[in-house]
């Protein structure tokens, strides 16, 4: 199938590792201009050499070091893109997930910090972003959230809340983008089999007295599919979503997680 992303230029967040970096490569290898942002600058720039390695021909692949939960570097960020490629068709708002906890274990200060991280960051990257898009004749915006926004997920409190605000936001934004001619989708990961996954499965097995092989099994016996996912699996439903295939689709909450979302 015939994306139609050859030369159209990407901004995607949170890309040094895991989603984002994933995304960011597959965008690139259908031939599409990718800016990449991470907290590290060693890290990103890392990402972005093996990205850059990846890309189709005539691709080009820019990183620079970005926390998306400080207004003023997402404007920075917003303006580079702008000043780097003159013009932006694709936003994946991507941001690394709150520590896991229960109600009672987290505090005032981590709330705020997973707040300014989760949520915050979407309505700023949507806000810096969505005056270039207009530029450039229209685009398509997803949030990466995670499969709690239908079901909350054990001891992750932080997360299941902050999710479902995007979510919220998500189809908010439908009408006012759409006169923009501007799509946004959400894309919820389940079981992909990334680092932060797998910290999150370390944690569950020590607060529930189970081993990680004993967590990971348990999570493949409720996806029908019977296994975790790879991260480049999601990265292909999100280069779907952003494309011309995908023109007459906007306001979906895609789940990616071999089925273990059964919820109507």
């Amino acid at each position: 199938m015939e994306l139609g992303l050859q030369g159209k230029v990407a901004l995607v967040t949170a890309a040094s590792q895991g989603l984002g970096r994933a995304i960011a490569g597959r965008l690139a290898e259908e031939g599409m201009h990718v800016a990449m942002c991470s907290r590290s600058a060693e890290r990103i720039r890392e990402a972005a050499a093996e990205v850059s390695r990846r890309a189709g021909p005539g691709s080009r692949v820019e990183a620079w070091p970005a926390d998306v939960a400080v207004p003023e570097q997402v404007e920075a960020l917003a303006r580079r893109v702008e000043q780097a490629f003159g013009r932006l068709d694709v936003l994946v708002c991507n941001a690394g997930g709150p520590p896991p906890g229960d109600f009672f274990d987290v505090t005032d200060a981590d709330w705020e910090r997973a707040f300014q991280q989760n949520l915050m960051s979407v309505v700023r990257l949507v806000r810096a972003c969505v005056p270039l898009m207009e530029r450039s004749g229209g685009g398509t915006i997803v949030a990466i959230t995670s499969t709690s926004i239908k079901v909350p997920l054990p001891r992750l409190i932080l997360s299941n809340v902050m999710r479902a605000g995007v979510y919220a936001l998500v189809k908010s934004l439908v009408p006012d983008l759409a006169a923009r001619n501007i799509r946004i989708h959400t894309v919820a990961p389940g079981r992909i089999d990334t680092a932060r996954v797998r910290s999150l499965d370390e944690d569950l097995a020590r607060h529930s007295g189970r081993t990680v092989e004993e967590v990971r099994r348990s999570y493949c016996q409720q996806i029908p599919l019977g296994r975790y996912g790879e991260p480049d699996e999601f990265a292909r439903v999100v280069a779907f979503l952003v494309s011309d295939a995908a023109r007459y689709l906007t306001g979906q909450a895609v789940f990616v997680d071999g089925g273990m979302m059964r919820a109507l």
